[in-house]
């Protein structure tokens, strides 16, 4: 199943979602029309490197639920 990235014209953001072709979603921030872009694909043999800076991004801001257990305890 592809991912689309969406674009809300009246909050004007741009985010990503998982959805059925059949469904019809709307902006989880204000409910509003979304339009359906299509998302950049990944180079392939970087998701190494993109996967340590997520997990580095995710760390700055608190959320450690994408580290193994183990992971977490180095982390605190």
């Amino acid at each position: 199943m592809p991912l689309y990235d969406f674009y809300c014209a009246e909050c004007d953001k741009v985010f990503e979602l998982l959805v059925k072709a059949s469904s019809t979603p709307v902006c989880p921030d204000c409910s509003g029309e979304i339009s359906k872009q299509v998302s950049c694909p990944v180079a392939p043999g970087q998701s190494a490197g993109i996967i340590a800076s997520a997990r580095q991004r995710a760390a700055r801001e608190g959320h450690f639920s994408n580290y193994k257990p183990s992971e977490r305890a180095k982390l605190k």
